[in-house]
């Protein structure tokens, strides 16, 4: 593959990235760069892990890079996810990657690393040291908010050590892409920072987008201090709201159900059912195909999202029939998930212990 096909691919997949003529050079002067995104084990998997995050690294493995999936197993104890059960936690963990497996990702093709192994090696706590050694405490503590929380809200001391240690994994990994969501790119622009400054390199950042819940759009909750990126991590789409989230075990008749209650107002493209259909189904397909009755016009072929987004905003093509095109897509790529939990029993053992647990935001 030339480089130029690379790069579109990695470019793709960020919402933005930091910057494109370092993502260039890195791509020319190495040739299989390590990209990585992490994950807190956090309960039943919906849309953004189980859906977006595969498609996501399809393509980033059809550019050509080590991909290292990295379990953040601590991270999420210091988060108190599953209210604070480590043990719970890395059941969770096992529990996404049997998701991962059944999405269609080529598990042969990453590396899976946890957390509590990295914590094991005494040389990667001497770069949390060194990493807080280099940002004061208010730096630090504006760096809270990729927990998903508000300052004000974190009160344990434990949670101080949070930004230090993932701002760590990055180095301690290898990484030259940090291809996380955009919420956490504080971090990501504290290794650039500190990466030099402490012997080490400046990874490019790729920040994808963070997919909107059912309920549409928020008003900014104090996560970020630039207000529309504060508005779409406020907005995200979270497991620990029934209501506004889609599970891929949900069946198919559940799924069509949520998106028919989905904030979705005639004409105006900022809600969920359009952001799916931007950032899922014109990844997964070329043309997007919505279904109607003959009497309302026949089914309609969409070439491209621009296209769909006009179509939307002059009334041609109506909610409704956006959430039933919509629907069919999903359920397309989620149902061989539900099944795979369905039908092998290991997976669905690890399904029910997760579902036995408390769902901490």
């Amino acid at each position: 593959m030339d480089l130029e096909k690379r790069v579109d691919l990695i470019y793709g997949v960020g919402e933005e990235v930091i910057n494109l003529a370092e993502l260039r050079e890195l791509l020319q002067t190495k040739d299989r760069p390590v990209a990585y995104d992490g994950f807190e084990p956090s309960g039943i998997a919906h849309l953004p892990v189980g859906v977006f995050r595969p498609i996501l690294l399809k393509d980033m493995l059809a550019a050509g890079v080590d991909f290292k999936l990295f379990i953040a197993d601590w991270h999420g104890w210091i988060n108190n996810k599953m209210g604070g059960d480590l043990e719970a936690i890395r059941s969770v963990g096992k529990y996404f990657l049997e998701v991962w497996k059944a999405a269609g990702v080529d598990m042969d093709k990453v590396e899976v690393i946890w957390a509590s192994d990295v914590v094991a090696d005494p040389d990667y706590w001497k770069k949390v040291i060194a990493i807080a050694r280099q940002t004061t405490l208010k730096r630090m503590a504006r760096c809270l908010t990729i927990m998903g929380r508000k300052e004000g809200e974190l009160q344990e001391t434990s949670q101080y050590f949070y930004p230090a240690m993932q701002c760590a994994d990055i180095f301690e990994m290898g990484v030259d892409i940090c291809q996380l969501g955009m919420g956490q790119r504080k971090i990501n622009m504290l290794a650039r920072e500190l990466g030099p400054k402490l012997g080490h390199w400046k990874p490019v950042c790729v920040h994808h987008h963070m997919l909107m819940g059912l309920d549409g759009p928020v008003n900014a909750s104090g996560l970020d201090d630039d207000t529309a990126l504060d508005v779409e991590i406020s907005s995200k789409m979270s497991k620990s709201n029934p209501d506004s989230c889609i599970y891929v075990h949900d069946s198919d008749e559940a799924i069509r159900a949520k998106l028919k209650k989905a904030y979705c107002p005639a004409g105006d493209p900022g809600n969920p059912i359009m952001d799916y259909a931007k950032h899922i189904v014109f990844r997964l397909h070329d043309t997007f195909v919505i279904k109607r009755p003959a009497k309302f016009g026949g089914d309609i072929e969409v070439p491209s999202y621009p296209e769909l987004e006009s179509m939307f905003e002059a009334g041609a093509v109506h909610p409704l029939d956006l959430k039933n095109g919509v629907a069919d897509v999903l359920i397309e790529f989620i149902t061989p998930i539900r099944e795979h939990f369905e039908k092998n029993p290991s997976a669905r053992k690890l399904y029910e212990v997760v579902k036995t647990q408390e769902i901490t935001r």
